[in-house]
């Protein structure tokens, strides 16, 4: 056993993972897949309303198209609120409490999720508070990530944040992907009978949704208990006011500015991508469902009006599958050289699509090539931004000493995470084309930062 790790108890007597010799490299790999798991399931709990929300309606709810988006934003407002809390407690409470009691509260959200799909009785406002509560999913990821980067040397964090990160943000994918497949099986449904799903176009289905809430209720408890028997904390103290030296270096800010490019969008999108599909493409969109004001039949015979589940799960998969895979190449070639690719990737992918948000309406020939375009489009924004959100973070360990690498990684990211939140509001009231351009000239604004502090030849900070 290494002097580093010495100590039995829950905090290590010392730690420098710099010093080869002395680095307990098992130690930091058990964290950091145990904290993986567990925030693979925080990422679970933030996006189930994602999964559930698009489909209230058919369940039997009678909520505005606004009220869906609002609802499907909540998670974000809260995600971007709870990580100011969560950026602050690594050093406080540590690595091992902080893991596992943030795991556990996941189950709270996500148990109101599968009561409440069962019957469309639930209040606007209950929803409401259920969708804030699932924030805290989002809020973990600023304590996780930085508590994560202090077991490991500088040359090895883009790795190990980009393992961690990515495998997190899988979540979304995975339980955007399950949903369908999950609330299919009767034989789950332990608690709870059925119910009937209807969508304009299609026969009504026996569904039992709770199935998507309470699946995860397990794993959680799991989770929970591996973390609390295994995990260790590394003693870095610092309270609340001295953690706050890190918003005097202002590459803090040009870091938050960065991020909100990267993972702002893969968030936002996350979270509002079925929705937008099927407000554009789909049963939302009441010039191809009602026959531009004819009788209830589908404005162009033979469009088959798209199922956004079917479809939804494989933005968010992508973003976290470049998360983790462009990560070794930011250990190797730098971060800031891969920020700046896309950024200027997300300059075009999101320019691109802009035309894909205007529906064609004038055969079915039309509608098929704008949905593939709206598609393709959608999938190349979510791969610039997954590549964006590794070389953020191997930028910000090479930037800034330790302990303010672990707080501004954990601002940045409580920052981006109003990504939902921002996406909903915006495409709530100016719509989805002036957003995007609002999205255009945000990147254009970020690549000309990277090119100028990070990625320029001489550049003040290089990383």
């Amino acid at each position: 056993m290494s002097q580093s790790t010495a100590r039995k108890g829950e905090w290590l007597e010392a730690w420098d993972p710099e010093d080869e010799q002395s680095w307990d490299s098992s130690l930091a790999w058990r964290t950091l897949w145990i904290t993986t798991f567990c925030l693979t399931l925080a990422f679970i709990a933030w996006f189930l309303p994602s999964a559930i929300i698009p489909k209230l309606n058919s369940l039997g709810y009678e909520f505005s198209k606004s009220q869906l988006y609002w609802m499907a934003a909540m998670p974000g407002l809260s995600a971007g609120l709870l990580r100011l809390v969560w950026m602050v407690l690594p050093p406080i409470m540590g690595t091992r409490k902080m893991v596992s009691l943030t795991t556990l509260l996941l189950v709270a959200s996500t148990l109101g999720w599968g009561v409440r799909v069962q019957q469309p009785t639930a209040p606007y406002w209950e929803l409401m508070v259920l969708a804030f509560l699932a924030g805290i999913g989002g809020g973990a990821f600023s304590g996780f990530m930085p508590s994560t980067s202090y077991f490991f040397p500088k040359r090895k964090q883009g790795t190990a944040l980009g393992l961690q990160a990515g495998i997190g943000n899988l979540g979304v994918s995975i339980v955007q992907l399950l949903t369908p497949y999950l609330i299919a099986l009767g034989g789950l449904a332990v608690f709870g009978g059925s119910q009937v799903m209807t969508t304009a176009g299609q026969d009504d289905r026996e569904v039992w949704y709770q199935n998507a809430a309470f699946v995860w209720i397990p794993l959680m408890i799991i989770g929970a208990a591996l973390a609390w028997t295994m995990l260790k904390s590394v003693p870095i103290k610092a309270n609340i006011k001295q953690q706050f030296d890190i918003f005097a270096n202002q590459d803090t800010w040009w870091m938050t500015l960065l991020y909100i490019m990267t993972f702002g969008t893969f968030s936002g999108l996350s979270a509002q991508f079925g929705l937008l599909m099927i407000n554009l493409y789909g049963a939302g969109n009441p010039e191809i469902v009602q026959g531009a004001g004819e009788s209830a039949q589908l404005l162009v015979e033979g469009y088959a009006v798209p199922e956004a589940v079917k479809f939804v799960f494989l933005g968010p998969l992508i973003g976290a599958v470049a998360r983790f895979a462009f990560s070794p190449l930011t250990d190797r070639m730098g971060g800031a050289i891969w920020t700046l690719i896309s950024g200027i990737g997300l300059i075009v992918s999101i320019a691109a699509t802009i035309p894909a948000l205007t529906p064609d309406t004038s055969s079915a020939a039309a509608l098929d090539r704008g949905f593939n375009h709206f598609l393709y489009g959608m999938l190349a924004i979510f791969l610039f931004a997954g590549i964006g959100n590794a070389s953020t973070f191997k930028q910000m360990p090479m930037i800034f000493e330790r302990r303010q690498a672990g707080g501004v990684i954990g601002w940045t990211a409580a920052i981006a995470a109003f990504g939902p939140f921002l996406f909903g509001v915006g495409l709530n009231f100016l719509g989805a084309v002036p957003f995007y351009w609002i999205g255009v000239a945000w990147a254009v604004m970020c690549v000309a930062i990277t090119w100028w502090r990070y990625a320029r030849k001489g550049a003040p900070k290089p990383g």
